[in-house]
């Protein structure tokens, strides 16, 4: 492990686990979701109020923040977590899922990829050695190395090229990344759903080295039963006592399922842009706070839930400002989203320390199973 960072597990029920990793900014409680805070900011959300939630640690962007502000410009005003306000750790993704997601924007090389910007189309080239200075000048906690993440269904021959230009990748990424006491880097196991070639990206990370281990390529259009099915073998394929985060997910069923699988890390857009767009998640499912039944609901979203949105406002209130386009809407819709994420992290933490796992997944489902009550 690098100086200053370091996992331990502390309680095991099957193969999910809860431990804590520790790093110079503070601890990581495990399972964790990190909130995404893409351009140096959760949307719709003040760093102290993603902080009361629960979380442990944020996501920022290599990508979007390269293009805008620039690396460098954050780099002179002290670094990202003084340049947004967050003290605790930051976690940054390599850039190259974005990168991916340009399309026909994009030219990939064995050194890198030369892509056009979306905001000005502007040309930018991103090869490990750059992504690993760009995230050294953010001054991340926990770096990702550089990788190639085809998008799903792709066929094997497709799949296995670039799962190995991505170990390549992940060995430059090594390399350049050198020796910095208190960063960590984690390296991203790619192969898409075939068994061999996860195996083969697992086999070449662990020989190169990491502080961390990322499952890299899944939630890109596999679907559920697919990714389970990858899951269900691909955490074992990664060294015990180390981090196992799996990028990119997602749905509160996709996170339960995954930390029963032995993850111990996610990070999803979904609960902030869901809040946008009108969309809280529940105990009991997810409730569409735009709907007309809401207009005169004077009940919480969730009476269990201890957020502001729910301490303080009805139902109806929240469809009016959201109908009415105002941006408490989205403040409070968010801040309720990323408080349930936490507390189903929490939940799940508890459960597995007290070996009380499968009746609380039970309980979970059973919940969801009933959906949104209507009114009386």
């Amino acid at each position: 492990m690098a100086k200053g960072f370091g996992f331990r597990v502390a309680a095991v029920d099957g193969k999910a686990r809860t431990g804590v990793i520790d790093t110079p900014r503070g601890q990581i409680r495990t399972p964790a979701f990190m909130p995404v805070g893409t351009a140096a900011t959760v949307k719709a959300m003040l760093p102290d109020s993603v902080a009361a939630t629960g979380a442990d640690i944020l996501l920022g962007n290599t990508y979007h923040l390269m293009l805008r502000p620039t690396a460098e410009r954050i780099a002179r005003l002290g670094g990202l977590h003084k340049f947004m306000n967050w003290q605790k750790p930051i976690l940054t993704d390599s850039g190259g899922f974005q990168v991916m997601s340009l399309g026909p924007l994009r030219k990939l090389t064995e050194e890198g990829v030369v892509f056009s910007s979306h905001i000005d189309g502007s040309k930018h080239h991103l090869t490990p050695e750059r992504s690993m200075e760009i995230q050294a000048l953010l001054g991340s906690d926990i770096v990702m190395c550089f990788d190639e993440c085809p998008a799903l269904p792709a066929d094997e021959a497709t799949v296995a090229k670039s799962m190995r230009l991505s170990m390549r990748w992940a060995r430059r990424s090594r390399q350049a990344f050198g020796d910095r006491p208190g960063h960590a880097l984690f390296g991203i196991m790619q192969g898409g759903v075939t068994r061999e070639l996860r195996a083969e990206s697992a086999a070449e990370l662990r020989s190169i080295g990491f502080d961390g281990y990322a499952i890299g390529g899944l939630a890109v259009g596999e679907g559920q039963a697919a990714m389970f099915d990858v899951l269900d073998y691909a955490p074992s394929l990664l060294p015990e006592d180390k981090p196992r985060y799996l990028m990119g997910v997602g749905k509160p069923d996709d996170i339960v399922g995954a930390v029963e699988r032995g993850v111990d890390m996610m990070d999803c857009v979904l609960p902030s842009r869901s809040g946008r767009t009108g969309q809280a998640w529940t105990r009991r499912g997810q409730v569409n706070i735009k709907n007309a039944r809401h207009m005169d609901d004077p009940r919480p979203l969730d009476e269990n839930c201890k957020c502001p949105a729910c301490r303080n406002y009805s139902r109806a209130y929240l469809h009016h400002v959201f109908k009415a386009q105002e941006i408490i809407a989205s403040m409070l819709l968010t801040w309720h989203n990323l408080h349930y994420y936490q507390e189903l992290m929490s939940g799940l933490r508890a459960a597995i320390a007290s070996g009380n796992l499968k009746a609380h997944v039970a309980a979970f489902h059973a919940r969801r199973a009933e959906g949104d009550i209507e009114p009386l």
